[in-house]
């Protein structure tokens, strides 16, 4: 009889598990970056800089709810990629809003998420444009947007469409944005959405400024800003960034110098190699924020080893 009751207390428990093991929820696939979404105080001027001076087309735009105002528009990168351009709400501060990683499937990230404990809407929309999308708060603040391409959406329509030659860079490698806390943004990414650490870098050697987190199922990346001081506006525009692929950067800096830079931007610096030992140069529009065009390979083809110094953190 004991034996008995022993067995069937296993058969209880072999079924608890395997049904908990059924219900598991799993995480459909994040492929790359979508777009990065940045607010400006001068639309005309952001059109300029990333039509006229980086070349890329104005694919489609949304009016606000009067029907008149503009409420975003889309600068094209390729045909997974964009720059979404907002009217600012309010002067100043950070000019980020947010970004997005595309997945194949936004409703099964969206239960993923609900079982993660994450914040979510109970189902998912589809927003104006036609695709399937809503937003994530990360640990640290970042507003993190799920994009799921649907057909027959406005960036369905443009498939294939407004890739000028014009364009500096036909790919996003990454978005930067600011990081006060790795451990906080790590267990959000990597625990979570399965991002995998790549690289970390330091500015000075003895503390990590940068730690780079690849998508799971793709190459594009996110680059964490780390800082242990509040930012200001300035150094917000470098953090919180984007950063365009070429081989050539020498090149691209040539195409740009020939271009007509929009009245009052700063002028895009000399070339010069990073501490990643990739050749880059960076852009700023009217409001300071950063664009790198930057190369894919290091100046010697190896890779840099990464730091081991301990990672920046701000304390309040």
């Amino acid at each position: 009889m004991r034996a008995l009751k022993i067995l069937f207390s296993f058969l209880i428990i072999f079924l608890t598990v395997t049904q908990l093991y059924a219900q598991e929820v799993k995480r459909p696939p994040i492929t790359g970056i979508a777009h990065a979404a940045f607010y400006t105080k001068d639309v005309e001027s952001a059109r300029q800089f990333y039509k006229n001076f980086l070349g890329y087309a104005e694919a489609f735009s949304l009016k606000a709810a009067n029907g008149k105002d503009l409420s975003l528009t889309f600068f094209k990168i390729n045909d997974r990629q964009f720059v979404e351009i907002f009217p600012e709400k309010k002067q100043g501060g950070n000019r980020m809003y947010h970004f997005a990683v595309e997945t194949t499937d936004a409703e099964a990230m969206r239960k993923y998420l609900a079982s993660k404990g994450l914040k979510v809407p109970e189902k998912t929309p589809k927003g104006k444009t036609g695709n399937s999308n809503y937003f994530v708060t990360d640990p640290i603040g970042t507003i993190c947007e799920i994009v799921q391409y649907e057909p027959g959406s406005m960036s369905d329509k443009c498939l294939g469409k407004d890739m000028p030659e014009s364009r500096i860079s036909a790919r996003m490698s990454h978005v930067g944005f600011q990081v006060p806390d790795l451990d906080k943004a790590v267990t959000f990414y990597c625990d979570i959405l399965g991002f995998k650490e790549t690289w970390r870098g330091s500015r000075d050697g003895k503390n990590v400024s940068w730690v780079n987190l690849k998508v799971p199922e793709g190459n594009d990346y996110v680059e964490l800003m780390l800082y242990d001081k509040a930012p200001s506006e300035a150094s917000m525009g470098t953090m919180n960034h984007i950063c365009l692929e070429v081989k050539d950067v020498s090149e691209s800096a040539s195409i740009l110098k020939g271009r007509e830079l929009p009245v009052g931007l700063k002028t895009p610096t000399e070339m010069k190699t990073g501490i990643n030992k990739k050749r880059q140069i960076n852009c700023y529009d009217i409001d300071g924020t950063r664009v790198e065009v930057m190369e894919a390979m290091t100046v010697d083809g190896q890779p840099v080893p990464s730091s081991t110094a301990p990672p920046l953190k701000f304390i309040q």
